[in-house]
């Protein structure tokens, strides 16, 4: 199963990141066992979150990459913050939509 979608996307296993390999094998077993809960999804968004948050540390990004990567995590902010409870899920998205109005104020 796994080949097949990588090979719809062109990608072989071994063109996967440490990072992306661990989130697919626990997905793989995820889904092989019918149990996606809301808790495998939290720790995947945690571990999704921190792979973007060391990959932002890496020096050598261009300025589309950096953009790229914070978009990510902020993506990753919201959906753990919408699994976490609403009320942090209003905070973070008025802050998101704070951030968007001082860029186009700009």
């Amino acid at each position: 199963m796994l080949d097949k979608i990588l090979e719809k996307y062109n990608l072989k296993y071994d063109d996967l990141n440490p990072e992306e390999r661990e989130t697919i094998n626990v997905w793989l077993q995820s889904v092989q066992q019918g149990q996606v809960t809301i808790e495998k999804v939290k720790d995947y968004i945690t571990s999704m979150k921190l792979a973007v948050e060391n990959e932002l540390t890496k020096i050598g990004h261009n300025s589309k990459q950096d953009i790229f990567l914070k978009a990510r995590l902020r993506n990753y902010m919201l959906l753990d913050s919408f699994l976490s409870s609403p009320e942090k899920a209003k905070q973070q998205l008025e802050r998101s939509i704070a951030s968007f109005a001082s860029k186009i104020k700009i």
